[in-house]
């Protein structure tokens, strides 16, 4: 019995170590860029408003020398507004950490787990990137156009501006009737890399 109860404890932690060793080389992103903006009802440069995020961790994963997949995580207490004035700009940006939308006392971080790329033939982008997004604890599957370039294990991903609906990750007014004069499509574009790289290096995503 006990021999019996030995093995299996030795097939367990064998299984353990084989789960924890998933990829063969994990790629750290070191370059990242993060901006947003957010339109008045009425949609003008002058009712918009833009600003930054920061990202607080990201990796992309390989197996052997194919990329699987990328882990992001994004520091919601650096969300910044830099499109006002200086005493507009704490107002806003407060406004926007607070319980009438991001609430990020709560919800310090959120995520975005890359979980597939498809190449793009005769586009302005090489690549549709599909993953999950988890603003406030929420998650929705989104895909967006990129440029993605891998070269060994070098990464680099140029998302074109793409839409989020702030609804879906409860990002809004509890009970103001300020949340009617703003729309719901709040815009976002992103720049990870693993390192710099020049242009004449980059080479776009291959097909699997």
């Amino acid at each position: 019995m006990k021999r019996l109860l030995l093995f299996a404890m030795v097939c367990a932690s064998i299984s353990f170590v084989s789960a924890q060793r998933k990829f063969d080389k994990v790629s750290k992103v070191t370059s990242s860029e993060i901006r947003w903006w957010g339109y008045k009802v009425v949609k003008t440069e002058a009712s918009s408003h833009s600003g930054t995020v920061k990202l607080k961790s990201g990796k992309f994963n390989f197996d052997k020398t194919v990329l699987v997949d990328g882990e992001f995580v994004i520091d919601m207490r650096s969300l910044m507004a830099g499109d006002v004035s200086d005493e507009d700009m704490i107002k806003l940006t407060n406004d926007l950490k607070s319980t009438n939308f991001f609430e990020v006392k709560k919800f310090p971080i959120a995520k975005f787990h890359l979980t597939k790329i498809i190449p793009l033939a005769n586009s302005q982008y090489n690549s549709t990137v599909y993953g999950d997004v988890t603003i406030k604890g929420v998650r929705k599957t989104i895909t967006f156009p990129a440029n993605v370039y891998v070269t060994q294990f070098t990464v680099v991903v140029e998302s074109a501006k793409f839409s989020l609906n702030r609804r879906d990750f409860k990002v809004f007014y509890q009970s103001s009737l300020k949340d009617y004069f703003i729309k719901d499509e709040m815009d976002i574009q992103f720049k990870v890399s693993t390192e710099k790289l020049d242009n004449e290096n980059r080479v776009p995503v291959k097909k699997k």
